[in-house]
């Protein structure tokens, strides 16, 4: 059966971009939502920080496991089949964790939650990737902004309902995306049966005839680890780095923020460049832009100058994670896959070795680690993205 999905040539483009751009706003919504009011969630468990770290643990394991069998899904069913279904799950998911009380039930439903956040990433950027092939020009980028907007949504929403307890706002953002996601169901239906047809009379079960190595898989993936250690970096230390330089808990806060709108501002212009500059040349000078940007805001004794390094930071690798996934596109949805999965990999154990690194040397040397990997990038981009 043909890896190619509903989102490719017969189906109307445009309607598949806006049905995917829909699941993104809702993936960056719920990550968002659980994130933001964890302290909530384990203190209603009364849970410490080590069985918290459990919780999560069990979060990330689910995550791993649904991407790899999510690939696998997606290779030999279409990448519509892990829309649906794995968002309703994921959404449903978050209104369970609400109610949790034990460790236990806790551990549980997180496998639950990271297992279907596996599966919908999976799912939406592999129909990404199709949506792409069908437009014949790069709307990666744009999409990649929904998530990062739906997390801003999301972070806003669980910062203005803080009199509300989490439970509430977890079940009543569970209702939402879950009726939304049921709703889709007509419209993704019906765009795999199109891309079905549409793909036997084309391309049949091989694919892109280039295909993809296992070396350049491989590298794909370590490269999306590089690029998202930066974001865990910026989500668990870019506070701790502005408090470390005696700042108020609020300028400390923004720098996070002032990441993420860069992030939403790369991707959302990102498009627009790789069409006019290429691919290669946009990831590569962003990358250049993170590393030298973080490094000097590292180096800085000012706080401006820091905040302006995670803002660097975020501009920079905007369009890097949605061109690797493209790139790993090539050898269908199992590539993406296991580049998502290796990526998440970075996204994971970064924070922990920049909190080991620290412990032996300082924050700030700690914290050149994303800078030192933006170079990385910077430097291996082309044979990545060409290969």
């Amino acid at each position: 059966m043909t890896a190619t999905i509903a989102v490719d040539v017969a189906a109307p483009p445009r309607a598949a971009r806006r049905l995917l751009t829909g699941f993104f706003i809702g993936l960056g919504v719920v990550m968002a939502v659980w994130g933001a009011r964890m302290p909530a969630v384990q203190a209603a468990a009364h849970l410490g920080p080590g069985r918290l770290s459990v919780v999560l643990l069990a979060a990330a394991a689910g995550m791993v496991a649904g991407l790899q069998i999510g690939g696998r899904l997606a290779q030999r069913h279409g990448p519509s089949r892990l829309l649906v279904f794995p968002a309703i799950t994921f959404a449903l998911s978050l209104g369970a964790l609400g109610e949790c009380r034990s460790l236990t039930s806790l551990c549980a439903v997180a496998g639950v939650f990271g297992l279907a956040h596996g599966l919908l990433d999976v799912g939406v950027n592999a129909a990404a990737v199709q949506c792409q092939q069908g437009f014949g020009r790069s709307i990666m980028s744009g999409l990649h902004a929904a998530y990062s907007l739906g997390a801003l949504a999301g972070a806003g929403l669980a910062a203005g309902t803080t009199w509300l307890s989490h439970q509430v706002v977890f079940g009543a953002t569970a209702a939402a995306v879950a009726l939304a996601a049921a709703a889709a169901w007509p419209q993704v239906r019906h765009v795999h049966a199109l891309g079905q047809q549409s793909v036997g009379e084309q391309h049949g079960d091989a694919g892109d005839p280039r295909g993809l190595s296992r070396s350049s898989m491989w590298l794909l993936g370590a490269l999306a680890a590089a690029c998202l250690l930066g974001e865990g970096a910026a989500t668990d230390w870019a506070a701790v780095h502005l408090r470390h330089m005696d700042t108020s808990e609020s300028v400390a806060a923004s720098a996070y923020a002032l990441y993420s709108a860069a992030m939403a501002a790369g991707r959302l212009l990102g498009d627009r460049f790789i069409v006019r500059f290429g691919a290669v040349t946009v990831v590569r000078s962003g990358a250049l832009i993170a590393s030298v940007g973080l490094a000097a805001g590292l180096l800085a004794s000012s706080v401006p100058a820091a905040l302006a390094g995670w803002m660097a930071l975020g501009l920079g690798l905007s369009t890097a994670v949605p061109s690797l996934i493209s790139a790993a596109g090539r050898g269908g949805p199992r590539s993406v896959g296991t580049v998502a999965a290796t990526g998440y990999i970075g996204l994971l154990a970064g924070p922990a070795a920049i909190g080991a690194l620290a412990s032996l040397l300082t924050l700030p040397v700690a914290l050149a680690l994303p800078a030192v990997l933006a170079a990385v990038v910077a430097v291996t981009a082309r044979r990545a993205l060409e290969s």
